[in-house]
């Protein structure tokens, strides 16, 4: 990939289109087909111009607000490039918010059309309407009927985008686009309050970009193939899953949905994916929870298999090869094992795998690097675009983030805080200038709101949000994402989160991993038909709190988690308690369960 020169997503795309033409620039599965299919970059570009002149033909103008609201798939980014050709600015809305959480983003936004999935995404934004009386516009990506004049199915728009007379308006808008226009007002997902809209401007997203690609020249190309899976809406995606791979001409392949990530990556056998920590973590538990089933030999051939590459990890990390004895033994054991295992997974060709969102724990690192596949751990806000530091994969240090980019600086505050300065932080805060102002210094630095501290080769370690610190009643300062990281390393917990907040001992809330816990309990003959079961099982507790006091060991008495409660069933976005982006709402937990959790502090608990 060259060294990016447009200054503006739209001219970069058409760029790719003139180069790449006919070759495949995104693929769908196709479930009557039971196949992937292949969209090129010149069909990709003809719907584009479509979209974008029908947008325009109803009235959108350079800088107006247009919703986007689906999950991933080709219209995604077809959308996204139209609202941006016409000099609009896109306003993505998470595919599983509520029509009231899309009413606010639309509203705030001011948003005159809004790009809706499927029906019923359409059914939630007319809903929605009902209270937006300058919405005028719904087009629906799926062919679906309504009698509401607003609304217009996909087909039918680029029906008339193709009609439309005046094609060479396109041209005009794309020659006024400047890259400190607006590109997009992302709503953070918040754990409390309104969302804010973050403004990102044509600028953040390239100057993102050209670092990552300027960085990691040598490791990227357009032979890539990239599974998305991740949501749009969310700049980790954004960035990372769709302008740099389209930057650097590599061909996405969709995901049908996060559950059958698994399936789908068998099928298109990426070569590098984007992810959150949960992929991984799920990845790990199953391996471990199948190992139970396997034969003796096999138990201890993936034994000596795991020695091995924890062997090797420091060879790996630093991008040597092993020598002697050592070079042979990983040799044999990833023939024998780890090959399987990949290929298994439908990572037989992934040369590297990028974790961000949130904190990735290290045995889940090390398990995955072991077994031959690179992880980078990163990090950034929505705020930076996202990408801010990752990890090279010429010298990994698990339970890092990395360094910073080449044009991006960082340092650390006096209360501990990490700072940040580079051309991918945001605008600001849209309409919101107090907020705005809150978050950067008087000198501009962008406060992250993470505690981190920098070592001597300038990688950056996260150690907690300074929202989440918990203080307790002795006036001890504890991050719990580090114990909760640690917690999550057992094959038996699936979800935790501490408490422990003004009172005088931490706890937890806890969600086994359910399937390994039923294997468990059959092994030792105990009746569990229900997680409910599962949950008031004395043996059950038994095994928890070993597992909890074997992880604990090494932490200080007053991290020590005291108590805890087992709860029956996961957390997720539909029942409120984690962000789209895959993040534990605390405040919601401590409400939801407060009865579980104030058991847990008997009498005055909170003294």
């Amino acid at each position: 990939m060259k060294r990016l020169t447009n200054t503006t997503i739209p001219a970069v795309f058409q760029e790719q289109v003139a180069k790449y033409g006919d070759r495949a620039c995104v693929a769908y599965r196709d479930n009557a087909k039971g196949q992937y299919i292949d969209i090129s970059w010149n069909e990709m570009d003809r719907m584009v111009r479509e979209l974008a002149l029908y947008l325009i033909s109803i009235g959108v103008k350079k800088g107006d607000r247009v919703g986007l609201f689906s999950p991933n798939r080709p219209e995604w980014w077809i959308s996204d490039l139209a609202i941006l050709s016409a000099g609009g600015v896109n306003v993505p809305i998470y595919a599983t918010n509520s029509a009231e959480e899309s009413r606010y983003i639309l509203s705030n936004s001011g948003s005159k059309i809004c790009i809706a999935g499927s029906r019923d995404h359409m059914e939630k934004i007319l809903e929605a309407k009902k209270k937006l009386p300058g919405l005028k516009k719904i087009i629906v990506m799926e062919r679906v009927k309504s009698s509401n004049k607003a609304v217009i199915t996909w087909a039918d728009a680029l029906k008339a985008g193709a009609a439309y007379k005046n094609k060479g308006e396109i041209g005009k808008r794309l020659k006024a686009l400047k890259s400190r226009d607006l590109a997009t007002i992302i709503y953070t997902s918040g754990t409390t309050g309104d969302p804010k809209g973050v403004m990102l401007t044509h600028d953040n997203f390239i100057s993102d970009a050209r670092q990552i690609n300027n960085d990691f020249i040598e490791y990227i190309n357009d032979s890539h193939v990239l599974l998305s899976f991740l949501p749009l809406s969310h700049s980790l995606e954004r960035t990372s899953g769709y302008y740099f791979p389209l930057f650097a001409g590599c061909t996405v392949a969709f995901a049908e949905d996060f559950s059958k990530v698994v399936d789908n990556m068998k099928e298109v056998r990426p070569t590098f994916i984007i992810s959150v920590p949960r992929l991984y973590e799920k990845i790990h538990s199953v391996i471990l929870s199948r190992l139970p089933e396997a034969s003796a030999v096999k138990r201890l051939m993936f034994s000596m298999a795991v020695n091995t590459a924890k062997k090797n990890l420091p060879y790996v990390c630093n991008d040597i090869p092993p020598k002697g004895l050592l070079k042979l033994r990983v040799r044999l054991f990833d023939k024998l094992v780890f090959s399987k295992f990949r290929e298994g997974l439908g990572m037989d060709r992934m040369e590297f795998a990028v974790s961000g969102g949130a904190p990735l724990s290290v045995s889940d690192a090390e398990f995955f690097i072991g077994m031959g596949i690179k992880i980078l751990e990163g990090f950034g806000l929505t705020e930076t675009t996202p990408v801010t530091n990752v990890n090279p994969p010429w010298k990994i240090k698990p339970g890092t983030v990395g360094p910073t980019l080449s044009e991006t600086k960082v340092k650390i505050s006096d209360e501990g805080e990490l700072l940040i300065k580079g051309p991918q932080v945001m605008k600001g805060y849209y309409k919101n200038p107090k907020a705005t102002a809150e978050v950067f210094t008087r000198d501009g630095w962008f406060r992250t709101g993470d505690m981190a501290r920098i070592d001597e080769d300038g990688y950056v370690s996260i150690t907690g949000r300074i929202k989440d610190i918990i203080v307790t009643a002795g006036g001890k300062n504890i991050s719990p994402q580090n114990i909760e990281n640690d917690l999550k390393s057992s094959k038996y917990i699936e979800q935790v989160a501490v408490i422990g907040d003004r009172r005088k001992y931490l706890s937890a809330l806890i969600i086994p991993s359910f399937e390994n816990l039923q294997k468990w309990a059959k092994a030792k003959g105990l009746p569990a038909a229900t997680n409910k079961d599962l949950v008031n099982s004395t043996e059950v507790y038994a095994l928890m709190q070993g597992e909890i006091e074997r992880i604990m060991k090494n932490y200080a008495r007053v991290e020590q988690i005291r108590k805890f409660a087992l709860l029956d069933a996961e957390w997720t976005q539909d029942t409120g308690e984690i962000t789209p982006s895959l993040k534990v709402k605390r405040r919601v937990v401590e409400e939801k369960y407060k009865n579980a959790i104030e058991s847990m502090y008997p009498s005055d608990g909170k003294d």
